[in-house]
């Protein structure tokens, strides 16, 4: 029986156990607890104890490169999926070799096993202790803004107290500290031996191209070095997806110098896949009960004034152009110019067209939807590819419901949600509620409302039967959402859809119903956008199938080869069929040799390819080739164009000849 107060090390003795769960909040295994307290522990193989690790980890990493490179500055240093990164500055860029070395002095911080030490400090203790580190001086200034001081920030200046972590040698001597809010593992031969730093890259200050360029080191740990290496295995499969490498390979999409950093133009093969995402999903919308609507991209600014969004979104939107503007002949404002915005919500325009004319409770629910493109000044060191980009598409739907219509719209939603994303050949889902964070005035309205919206979507979530795992203070600013989390084909999770209620805007822009009662009612408004944005949904798609569609999203779906020239004209009739019934088919009539052509049309990832010569011109056949390289041979061409089209309709994934039975 443990006796109160005490330690972590006191009640969890197990190796596994890195940190505490006390009354909610995560601790470091050091802290003293009371018989009061609700503790839990936190195992290094649990998604706190990795985060932790691997931000324990990051303190080594910058350790070693100040033991290195002693002049270098210190940016940020958070856990991020699967990994770390920190941030430096340093008088020239990081080298392979410079890794090296960091790496050997890694180990050796390891295997003295420094303890990390929490200090509770003032700002002008913190200040003092960290003079000749500027960038930490200007987040200790930034503190209770954490959002506002940088992406992953938080692990180092939150709301609360501000921490110093030391890391404490063996003989009891501060071998380096660093800014932080903590939890650590108590030290650092906990890390073992089951991490590595993977590469280098260019990161601006606080995200802003604006502010000094830093050098940061990415790095993943992990609790074995077994599970390193399953990770590096699967970081070799995901280069060989990666959307940008596939986009450029198969000619679907670029990002010209000429247009900006995050604006993408599709080329006419990824054209053809996003057309075949859009027009499943409108088919589906229309097939469920959504009316399809249209707005325009930019707007004068007292929208975003009653949105909200020029309030508490500003950082994200691109700046006004001000316009209408009449100025007479001696150069005196005889009219005042108007501020217009590229949208980066569709949502307010959405609610003027509820507000329009009256509406009945008999309308409710009213589903809007419409793939309308949004505009977000993200900063550049953000972007990534397709997945985080200035300019986007989303498919993005409004629906307006009484108060007793919103669970099961909720449930609806979702089912909606799970089904369209299994067509599209994402199955393995589990689900993210997220929520305010109390005390945050970046969460705007009344509590009550919060809680009971909360509650109604954690209801809608359990009974999904899907796993549901809890996202404290990652709502948006007017409601909190479910989030579907789906696994693609080498494990990774994407964040896709997410569901928010939302009982903030209705009532900013007044929208009303007349109920059965006669009475005027305010609808409560639920936000649902399926892919995010068409753009990143297609990334995930594209990384999902390694760039190899089923056969109904394939920009090219069937390609015939001849064996021979004299058996072009047989298989240009097949394909003439093809295309008259929608299918994207094309004959190979050049010069080059029968498997070249092959050779080609397999890196081009074509589904099926058709060739024929003699035998089959003579028994009006035709034979399948496969991406594996198997074949079926001898298929009667109508069977052969069933089997085509019935592929198509079914969505299927065709690679083998057993695919396509």
């Amino acid at each position: 029986m443990t006796d109160f107060p005490a330690d972590g090390f006191a009640l969890f003795p197990d190796r596994s156990v890195v940190a505490l769960r006390v009354n909610g909040e995560l601790k470091d295994l050091a802290t003293t607890v009371t018989a009061d307290d609700q503790v839990e522990p936190v195992t290094i193989d649990s998604a706190d104890g990795l985060s932790i690790l691997r931000h324990s980890t990051a303190h080594v990493l910058a350790q070693a490169v100040q033991r290195v490179k002693p002049q270098a500055n210190l940016g940020i240093g958070p856990p991020v999926t699967d990994g770390f990164y920190y941030d430096f500055q340093v008088d020239e860029p990081f080298t392979p070799e410079d890794l090296k070395v960091v790496k050997k002095e890694m180990e050796r911080i390891v295997r003295e096993n420094q303890r990390f030490v929490r200090r509770v400090v003032t700002d002008d203790e913190a200040r003092a202790e960290l003079a000749d580190e500027p960038f930490k001086l200007e987040l200790i200034g930034l503190k209770g803004g954490s959002a506002e001081a940088a992406e992953g920030a938080s692990v180092e200046v939150g709301a609360g107290e501000l921490t110093i972590y030391d890391n404490v040698t063996r003989d009891g001597e501060t071998a380096w500290k660093d800014l932080c809010r903590g939890p650590h593992v108590p030290g650092t031969r906990l890390i073992g031996n089951g991490w590595d730093l993977t590469r280098i890259a260019g990161a601006y200050w606080r995200g802003s191209e604006k502010n000094p360029q830093l050098q940061r080191i990415y790095g993943t740990a992990w609790p074995t070095k077994d599970e390193l290496r399953a990770y590096q295995h699967r970081l070799e499969e995901a280069a060989k997806r990666d959307h940008r490498k596939l986009g450029k390979e198969l000619d679907l999409f670029s990002f010209p110098d000429e247009i900006g950093p995050g604006l993408a133009v599709f080329h006419p093969k990824g054209g053809i896949i996003r057309y075949e995402i859009e027009r499943y999903m409108r088919e589906r919308l229309l097939a469920n009960g959504y009316d399809v609507v249209n707005t325009p991209h930019i707007t004068k600014g007292d929208l975003f004034m009653t949105s909200g969004h020029l309030q508490w979104y500003a950082d994200g939107m691109y700046p006004p152009m001000v316009l209408d503007e009449v100025v007479d002949a001696d150069g005196h404002v005889s009219r005042e110019g108007q501020a217009y915005y590229l949208k980066p919500m569709n949502c307010p325009f959405h609610n003027l067209i509820f507000r329009s004319r009256g509406r009945s409770y008999r309308e409710l629910p009213l589903r809007l939807s419409e793939f309308g493109s949004v505009y977000r000044y993200e900063k550049s060191g953000t972007l990534a590819g397709l997945t985080r980009v200035r300019g986007m598409t989303q498919d993005d739907t409004h629906i307006y419901v009484t108060a007793e219509q919103v669970k099961g719209e909720l449930t609806h939603s979702l089912d909606f949600v799970l089904q369209t994303l299994r067509d599209y050949g994402l199955n393995d889902f589990y689900l993210e509620l997220s929520t305010k964070e109390d005390g945050n005035p970046k969460f705007i309205g009344d509590d009550a409302l919060w809680v009971e919206a909360t509650e109604t979507l954690r209801e809608v979530a359990e009974a999904s039967g899907l796993e549901l795992v809890p996202d404290p203070g990652g709502a948006a600013f007017y409601g909190p959402k479910i989030s579907v989390q789906a696994r693609d084909a080498i494990g990774r999770t994407w964040q896709m859809s997410t569901i928010q209620l939302d009982f903030n805007q209705p009532e900013r822009f007044e929208l009303e119903y007349t109920g059965p009662d006669g009475e005027k009612h305010r609808p409560v408004m639920i936000h649902r956008a399926l892919f995010g944005s068409v753009e990143r949904f297609f990334a995930i798609l594209l990384e999902h199938y390694a760039g190899a569609f089923p056969v109904w999203l394939a920009p090219v779906q069937v390609v015939a080869v001849p064996v021979a020239a004299e058996y072009g004209d047989y298989l240009a009739g097949i394909v003439a069929d093809l295309k008259s019934k929608g299918v994207r088919a094309e004959a190979d009539h050049s010069d080059d040799r029968m498997q070249k052509k092959i050779r080609t049309h397999t890196t081009h990832k074509v589904p099926l390819m058709l060739i024929a010569g003699e035998q089959d011109r003579a028994a009006g056949t035709i034979s399948f080739r496969f991406r594996d390289g198997t074949q079926l041979n001898g298929v009667p061409v109508a069977e052969a164009v069933a089997r085509i089209t019935g592929a198509i309709a079914g969505r299927t994934l065709v690679n083998t000849a057993e695919d396509l039975a």
